[in-house]
């Protein structure tokens, strides 16, 4: 496979990447933050949502475990990614380490979609986790400058988070139509906005949601 063929592949992430770099960095600008700190957020974390939320709790004054704890929250659907890629990194040498670290939804997507023959697959896996995180550091730079040198009513900015969060659970009940897990966090959600203080009710509702769908995964897979 050819790198015009491997770009072709990745054109949908960077639909999505780029756009939603921008909302991340413009998000960080309106927060004071500089747009380096931005970039290196995107180089060294590369957690996109993970990102959005840890801008959230810096602005909420969250301490350093509340936002260890939520990330972990958040990003651990990574470690069933993980797992079942395991057979196809077996036997990379040099790129391991950073397809790991790169391991997106949207890669994972397409390494596990991808007819990649196994002489070609380190290559090619690691030119595919590569575009995709140049993608999301273009977008978060340029939302992040222009934040910075171009006056922006920011109003609403801190929605973004939000609708991302709606966006992919819309997503995830159309390729996985259970009305059990989406009940289920209607529920905690809404017993979170009543029952929580209203500074520790996102952790304490991805903590609750947590235990609560290990605990009940027998009657979510009835």
């Amino acid at each position: 496979m050819r790198i015009g063929q491997i770009i072709k592949l990745t054109i949908p992430v960077m639909m999505g990447y780029i756009p939603l770099g921008i909302a991340f960095g413009l998000l960080a600008s309106s927060l004071s933050i500089p747009w380096y700190y931005a970039f290196f957020m995107s180089i060294f974390i590369f957690a996109g949502a993970g990102q959005f939320l840890a801008l959230t709790l810096f602005a909420s004054h969250a301490t350093l475990l509340e936002i260890g704890i939520a990330t972990f929250l958040l990003n651990l659907r990574h470690s069933f990614y993980g797992l079942s890629m395991i057979s196809e990194f077996k036997g990379l040498k040099r790129a391991k380490h950073y397809l790991i670290f790169g391991l997106t939804d949207e890669t994972f997507a397409l390494l596990k979609t991808a007819n990649i023959s196994s002489d070609q697959k380190e290559r090619i896996y690691t030119w595919i986790t590569a575009l995709n995180q140049s993608y999301w550091v273009i977008g978060s730079v340029i939302g992040a400058v222009l934040g910075n040198v171009i006056p922006f009513d920011y109003t609403g900015i801190e929605f973004s988070l939000t609708a991302l969060f709606v966006v992919l659970s819309m997503e995830l009940y159309r390729k996985h139509p259970s009305p059990k897990p989406l009940m289920l966090a209607l529920m905690i959600g809404l017993f979170g906005i009543v029952v929580f203080p209203s500074d520790k009710m996102l952790i304490l509702s991805l903590f609750l949601a947590t235990c609560l769908l290990i605990g009940l995964r027998g009657w979510i897979n009835e």
